[in-house]
């Protein structure tokens, strides 16, 4: 008999609600189809260590509905830089007869994977786990509609304390690079102001664009305020000030700019956007992506990252996907603001 083709895979990089349902796809679609897979601990990490071990059909049950990742996730940066701890995790690979690997993460790991498919001759294959949604040939990413919904929930507590007390609430929410966490969230909580990196202001301009959107909702009769935030708006180039604090604190101080006395306060909503359980989205996106990278992996196919565009599941070639610049959705952009009115 002909030895089953082995296969391996790691999620890599942040955490992002789904990677477990990911997981589970890929472990259970290969024995499916009579292959043996290999779980890596923690990342390229676990891969330069020979953290390696085979996974059976039970060893992902009951991992479904968890956040998190069950294998972890780590940073090697000197996978990128060192060539001789790029040979140790190939060697590493080859040593346990694994033909194929299938790596769950975002930007970097996708570099990462790029480095394994050229320089180590491993058929690779890319989910896209990152809850920023950043990549630009996918319509969405694994663990985005998590971490939207993560931010939608807590904005509707805030809006109590906020109906409550008559306050505006500035919330920071995650997107360093990119605010379509912010733009979703907004959207679904009502909000009147959505600021995101992608869209290029000073602080004065941002300013007196939350000004304008406030005393437009006060006009009417609205008596609180919600305020959405991308972490990238203060994350760029003379900046670092600009953060949901400050905002609050120049509201208070100028609140005669609104029409009317302002509580205003900043929420950093964190790290919770990355936890919590996958919705039934993520978890049927994660069952699709990760069937597919079984397939290509079966085709011998490799060098290819998994995604959804207009609800097909498409395979991309890795160096063509991190060369996408990412397009802000402007109809949405345009929406938020005439919902805001």
């Amino acid at each position: 008999m002909a030895d089953k083709k082995k296969i391996a895979i790691l999620t890599s990089g942040g955490d992002a609600p789904g990677m477990n349902a990911a997981i589970r796809a890929v472990v259970r679609s290969a024995l499916y189809f009579d292959m043996e897979v290999f779980g890596v601990r923690d990342g390229y990490l676990g891969l330069m260590q020979d953290e390696i071990e085979q996974l059976s059909a039970g060893d992902v049950g009951d991992i479904i509905h968890r956040g998190g990742t069950m294998l972890g996730t780590a940073r090697l940066p000197e996978f990128a830089t060192d060539p001789a701890v790029r040979q140790k995790c190939y060697e590493n690979l080859r040593a346990h007869g694994i033909e194929g690997l299938v790596v769950c993460g975002g930007d970097g790991s996708y570099r990462g994977a790029n480095l394994v498919q050229h320089e180590g001759g491993i058929n690779v294959i890319g989910l896209p786990g990152t809850i920023d949604n950043d990549l630009a040939y996918t319509d969405y990413t694994i663990g985005f509609d998590t971490a939207v919904n993560t931010c939608v929930d807590s904005i509707n507590k805030l809006r109590d304390t906020m109906a409550s007390h008559g306050r505006v609430s500035v919330v920071d929410v995650m997107g360093r690079g990119c605010g379509d966490i912010a733009v979703h969230s907004g959207i679904a909580a009502g909000a009147e102001a959505i600021l995101i990196p992608e869209i290029k202001k000073t602080d004065n301009q941002w300013l007196d664009y939350i000004v304008q959107k406030l005393r437009t909702s006060f006009a009417r009769g609205k008596k609180y305020g919600i305020i959405v935030m991308a972490e990238g708006v203060y994350a760029a180039p003379k900046m670092h000030h600009f953060t949901a604090d400050y905002i609050a604190s120049w509201l208070n101080a100028n609140s005669e700019t609104v029409g009317r006395r302002v509580d205003a306060r900043g929420c950093v909503i964190g790290h919770v956007q990355r936890g919590g359980s996958p919705t039934a989205s993520d978890r049927i996106l994660s069952a699709r992506m990760g069937e597919k990278a079984v397939d290509l992996l079966r085709e011998n196919q490799g060098g290819l990252c998994v995604g959804v565009v207009k609800n097909r599941i498409v395979a991309v070639e890795i160096d063509k996907a991190l060369s996408m610049k990412r397009r802000v959705d402007k109809h949405l952009i345009e929406l938020a603001d005439i919902l805001a009115r």
